[in-house]
């Protein structure tokens, strides 16, 4: 029962990939949450996409220092500017994931890796201290219903050995300031049994496809003309937690014309 619930906490970690120990912070009663994320390089071309990588830092936590209501949704709206490629990316399923350790899943799906990162949290037993678990974050290209996704792999080896498989849908708009969305769901099991408190999560990678050289993410700098750079809306997340408190933040960044 207990590497059950070590596995299924590890959900909930991954719900603060775009929350900061150090960034914004966004606040509703009790609840706290820091959001902070970069968007690298910051130099980008003014009218074609480039090459780039998105790095997301979080925590959320209670300002009295209590438990935190378990996160149950969370979706990520990048702007416009960026954009998700996975044409002649190889594709991992979760099945192929599923009860496997960080090296077993690189040596089955390698090829898919589009990110990495780590988290902490703690496993919140009734009558027993707080345990905490920490370990590493694999991100995966793939396909749900015939439409790009993400499959999140966590394996943490402290307190237990223990792994989780969580997809991510990503989906367009196509209309307004943010065009891409990555969301998911958290599992009903994972509201009794822990909280995250830190994770840690970098998405991009390059390959060859067709001949040319491509990018899981890339984006552009929209300056206007004769301008050196701009200020622009990065991202725009929304979580949802168990107790119907919902928070929405937005991350205002720079980028400049390379």
């Amino acid at each position: 029962m207990r590497r059950l619930a070590i596995a299924v906490v590890l959900v909930a970690a991954l719900l603060g990939a775009a929350v900061a120990a150090q960034g914004e912070m966004y606040r509703k009663g009790n609840l706290r949450v820091t959001f902070d994320g970069r968007l690298l390089p910051r130099a980008l071309p003014r009218d074609h996409l480039a090459p780039a990588t998105v790095h997301l830092d979080g925590k959320v936590g209670t300002f009295d220092g209590t438990r935190p209501p378990q996160l149950r949704e969370m979706s990520v709206a990048m702007n416009r500017a960026g954009r998700i490629f996975t044409a002649g990316l190889p594709t991992c399923t979760a099945a192929q994931l599923q009860q496997t350790s960080s090296d077993a899943a690189l040596d089955l799906c390698g090829g898919a890796l589009v990110g990495h990162g780590r988290f902490a949290a703690k496993v919140d037993f009734s009558e027993a201290p707080l345990i905490p678990a920490q370990g590493k974050v694999l991100v995966f290209n793939s396909r749900a219903g015939g439409k790009p996704a993400m499959l999140l792999h966590l394996f943490g080896s402290t307190p237990v050995r223990a792994a989780f498989v969580l997809p991510f849908r990503i989906s367009r708009n196509s209309e307004g300031e943010f065009g891409t969305v990555f969301s998911t769901k958290i599992p009903v099991l994972a509201s009794d049994l822990g909280y995250v408190t830190d994770i840690e999560l970098t998405i991009g990678r390059t390959y060859n496809y067709a001949g040319k050289r491509r990018s899981f993410l890339s984006a552009s700098c929209a300056a206007p003309a004769g301008f050196p750079g701009t200020i622009y809306k990065l991202a725009k997340t929304t979580f949802s937690f168990a107790d119907g408190t919902r928070l929405t933040s937005r991350l205002t960044r720079d980028c400049t014309v390379r």
